[in-house]
């Protein structure tokens, strides 16, 4: 990925944040058939060693657990939001026409090597914690233990676990870090008042460490 300088982020607590707040990665393997790419919600585990892994499943009937093997290089996409932007938004546009459209957004590319988990302890923690984390917000958390246990054990058989041992991970935030701040703030308050509440957020936070 490219990423000039005033857009990267060294920050990997910040891009750590970022993945547990948007887990549904873009899984990207270069296997016996090819180029592909897999959606899925991943588990981030990361230790104070600096020790990152990333944790999922697919279903069994998905080629990709055959079709790559255990160390081959793998690299997970995760986007956090991103926006069209106008020149119209900005004030210096009117003043000088010295300005054209962009795209702005905040993604995280995490590189590192693929180990296929097929057993079912491995899988059964994977779902647990999974369902732990993205059911706490309901008002009645739905649990493992709601359904029979055979109707459980039969749905993990069907599933298999994907480890991702995470050697590189990068972070682009591209949100106008190059424009000056009145710019940045007017084109944030577009963002955010066109419902891109994520990314206009991120622009204005952005804007604010700017001198006037």
């Amino acid at each position: 990925m490219y990423v000039p300088e005033h857009f990267a982020v060294p920050d990997t607590g910040s891009l750590h944040e970022l993945i547990r707040a948007h887990p549904m990665g873009m899984l990207v393997t270069h296997g016996a058939g090819g180029l592909d790419a897999n959606h899925i919600p991943f588990e981030l585990e990361a230790d104070a060693s600096g020790k990152t892994v990333l944790h999922a499943h697919v279903a069994r009937s998905n080629p990709v657990w055959q079709d790559v093997g255990n160390g081959d290089e793998v690299l997970v996409v995760f986007r956090a939001a991103d926006a069209y932007i106008s020149p119209n938004w900005y004030p210096s546009k009117h003043e000088q026409h010295r300005q054209v459209p962009t795209w702005n957004y905040m993604v995280v590319h995490a590189h590192g090597t693929i180990a296929i988990r097929d057993d079912e302890r491995y899988v059964r923690g994977v779902v647990a914690r999974l369902t732990r984390t993205h059911e706490a917000a309901q008002p009645r958390p739905w649990k493992m233990t709601d359904s029979a246990p055979e109707y459980i054990d039969a749905m993990l058989k069907a599933i298999v676990g994907i480890q991702v041992d995470v050697t590189r991970i990068v972070g682009k935030y591209k949100l106008g870090q190059n424009k000056d701040r009145r710019d940045l703030e007017s084109a944030g308050r577009a963002v955010l008042a066109g419902g891109g509440v994520k990314i206009g957020e991120a622009m204005l936070a952005c804007a604010q460490g700017k001198a006037r």
